[in-house]
């Protein structure tokens, strides 16, 4: 595109009613990014950056009368709206407290408290990976990992070398964690 007829594009979405649908797709599709990049930086949230965004143009549209091209452009009269949403924003969410991230349950948990559901959501998953490894393999893991015996301990009883029992055990760990991993969970 050229600059004149990028002039000429950009002179039609300053000049674009709000009124209309069409009027508000091109305004979003002209300043969107730009507007949740300003409210991203703004709240350092992601997903309430989208939504004020979404309540930016809601606003910007039903407000669209009072819009006057000769005050000022749509951009500047659009991050006057986003400005008072993000303010709106923020006082929501001192209110009401946000809800728990990833970042916050792994401070929790490094603090010593472990939710059960957690848990037994990871034994689950451990017993259903386990149960598709061979029965050499499992055994093994269960053995040394489990029961805490060394692999010569696990060689002796099963008639195996030590050296044959160490395999088992690498070789079923490293399927248990390609199954786990196919699972979308990864044992620390």
């Amino acid at each position: 595109m050229g600059v004149r007829a990028w002039r000429v594009w950009r002179k039609k979405t300053e000049d674009a009613s709000l009124n209309s649908e069409a009027g508000v797709r091109a305004a979003y599709h002209e300043y969107g990014g730009e507007l949740l990049g300003f409210a991203h930086n703004q709240l350092g949230d992601p997903q309430l950056a989208e939504e004020v965004v979404q309540e930016v143009f809601l606003r910007a549209w039903r407000a669209s009368d009072s819009f006057d091209s000769k005050r000022s452009s749509l951009r500047t009269w659009l991050y006057s709206i986003a400005r008072n949403a993000i303010v709106d924003a923020r006082r929501r969410r001192e209110v009401r407290p946000p809800m728990a991230h990833a970042e916050q349950a792994e401070q929790v948990t490094a603090a010593g408290e472990v939710d059960p559901y957690d848990q037994l959501l990871a034994r689950i998953e451990l017993r259903e990976a386990l149960g598709r490894l061979s029965p050499e393999h499992r055994e093994v893991i269960i053995q040394v990992y489990f029961l805490g015996r060394t692999c010569a301990d696990v060689a002796d009883e099963l008639g195996l070398a030590a050296s044959s029992a160490r395999s088992r055990l690498y070789h079923g760990i490293r399927a248990l964690r390609g199954i786990l991993d196919e699972n979308g969970w990864l044992a620390p």
